[in-house]
């Protein structure tokens, strides 16, 4: 089953998105800071990866410009963005506040 990207950002767990680009370095050093996050916060948080060249109309819409942008969405609706790598304590901050 095909899940769209409204489904999974329509969730009450507040959801990572991260855009990024297999040729991107910094986008490779936030994988392990996404998977510690995940490890940490168990059910608390949902992440997933969007690779922005195999989904460029998705990138559009949500007005990528440069990857890794992390996004935090609740309840379908956009939390929080920040381009470039963030810190595990950034992303639990922002979390925490928005839940």
């Amino acid at each position: 089953m095909k899940t769209s990207f409204q489904d999974l950002i329509s969730s009450e767990t507040p959801t990572v998105i991260d855009f990024f680009a297999t040729w991107c370095g910094p986008c490779r050093m936030v994988t392990p800071i996404l998977e510690d996050l995940k490890a940490d916060m168990g059910e608390q948080v949902r992440v997933y990866k969007i690779d922005v060249d195999q989904n460029p109309g998705l990138a559009a819409q949500y007005n990528v410009r440069s990857v890794p942008t992390l996004m935090i969405f609740k309840n379908g609706k956009l939390q929080w963005r920040q381009a470039g790598v963030q810190s595990k304590a950034t992303l639990k901050n922002v979390i925490a506040s928005i839940q």
